[in-house]
């Protein structure tokens, strides 16, 4: 366990942008004596995220490069996208495998920091948990561990906020992208709403 105090961690779990958002996330709760070392967690970590994880950093390196070639690249950028896509579903299909039903939980917001989810019991404040978040609308999950730093009762159900204990920076990147990604998404969601609203 890192020495910080909770206001500390509670100060890291605001330093990222983070969306509200309805995802599924697996919980299992870590004895504090046996998540001694990231070493440790990045041998526990399950190959299907490692390889989810791994995918995405490629895509995103391989656009990243293709981009600076300008116009001319479109054409080929267009192809690997649809490759990417074809590739997303499969992974998407073998990560679902992994969301078991008996540790699932709602999340409610997320962000590269950590995450908010409700349970109808109340863990511990600094409570180690492992964490399978799923966010299968774009198709990727992350597996990392969490810590419980503030627990709220609202009408017989718990809110949890959980800061990252142990995560791979790879995947806390991916989180930060898929934030902003459905924020982008919601924000073009109330521009057509109110254009809409206009015409009428």
């Amino acid at each position: 366990m890192t020495a910080l105090s909770l206001e500390q961690k509670l100060t890291q779990y605001h330093e990222f942008f983070a969306i509200e958002h309805e995802f599924s996330v697996n919980i299992m709760t870590i004895d504090n004596t046996e998540a001694t070392s990231f070493e440790q967690f990045s041998a526990n970590t399950p190959i299907p995220f490692k390889l989810a994880t791994d995918m995405s950093v490629i895509d995103q390196s391989a656009l990243r490069s293709l981009q600076n070639l300008g116009n001319s690249a479109s054409q080929l950028v267009n192809f690997l996208n649809q490759q990417s896509q074809k590739i997303d579903l499969l992974i998407g299909y073998i990560l679902s495998q992994q969301d078991e039903v008996q540790h699932r939980y709602q999340g409610v917001k997320f962000g590269g920091g950590g995450i908010k989810f409700i349970a109808p019991m109340a863990f511990s404040i600094g409570q180690l948990l492992e964490l399978k978040i799923f966010l299968l609308e774009s198709n990727c999950a992350i597996y990392c561990y969490g810590e419980v730093i503030a627990v709220e009762a609202i009408n017989e159900l718990f809110t949890h906020k959980v800061t990252f204990h142990y995560i791979r920076e790879e995947d806390r990147e991916i989180l930060v992208r898929s934030s902003l990604h459905e924020q982008s998404k919601h924000l073009q969601k109330l521009a057509k709403l109110r254009n809409q609203d206009n015409e009428q």
